[in-house]
């Protein structure tokens, strides 16, 4: 009976070690597919990077917005030990195709196929008037069309939980909340002079939405209102896609 005891053992053991293998195979296999995606996305959007020259303010915005995203995605890549990590170089670098895709538009160029919807671009809506607001003093534009008053791009889509819609800007006033993870009061002011009865913007009815508990664990993050804007950070963008230029 000790005998039969033993060979189960041993058999229940080897079976664990052949399964604890073919895991760790399986992960290596995954981790090996996901950089070779991840590097194919970082190639492709270095060689846009690399080979477009802006010729106007907008393009040139929008293609240091992409080499940003290139950078990271590069240094992503390097620091990847896992398949989820290589994921977040891939997103880096999709979402700096979206800042070509919009460089290549503000130089008349055929921008290439349509991205997919990365991070709610289709709830947020799109900018679809020039407007102008002056909100604590500072005066904002926005615009459906990239110029020399609104050269800063936004693929759109959604910023510490609200909706900020695709356009053009006067400046990037959405990057302290991708930064700080929370908006500041002021920023329902500028919603709501913004993209108030503006169509086809989500974040216009998202305004009444904006209170003290929107903002979440301000912290010793001080006044994140308008008066904070410049220290600025990059977002992410999740999704899966395949396109050439």
């Amino acid at each position: 009976m000790s005998i039969v005891l033993v060979l189960l053992v041993i058999a229940v053991v080897g079976g664990l070690v052949m399964l604890s293998r073919q895991r760790a195979a399986a992960q290596r296999r995954e981790l090996e597919d996901a950089k070779a995606e991840a590097r194919r996305w970082v190639e492709r959007l270095g060689g846009q990077v690399i080979n477009l020259v802006g010729t106007n303010e907008a393009a040139k915005q929008a293609l240091a917005d992409a080499s940003e995203r290139y950078t990271a995605a590069g240094s992503q890549m390097e620091q990847a030990s896992s398949a989820a990590q290589c994921k977040l170089a891939t997103q880096t670098a999709m979402e700096g195709l979206y800042y070509v895709r919009a460089a290549r538009s503000a130089m008349d160029m055929d921008p290439g196929p349509e991205l997919p919807d990365l991070n709610g671009q289709r709830h947020a809506g799109a900018v679809s008037e020039d407007r102008d607001v002056e909100v604590q003093g500072h005066a904002y534009a926005a615009s459906p069309h990239p110029g020399q008053r609104t050269p800063h791009y936004y693929p759109g889509g959604m910023v510490a939980g609200r909706p900020v819609p695709q356009g053009w800007y006067s400046e990037p006033w959405w990057k302290p909340a991708l930064v700080a993870g929370a908006w500041g009061v002021g920023s329902a002011l500028l919603f709501g002079a913004m993209f108030s009865g503006m169509a086809g913007v989500a974040a216009a009815s998202a305004i009444g939405d904006f209170g003290a508990d929107s903002f979440g664990d301000m912290g010793d993050m001080g006044d994140m209102g308008m008066d904070s804007i410049g220290d600025f950070g990059g977002g992410d963008f999740g999704g899966d896609m395949d396109f050439d230029f």
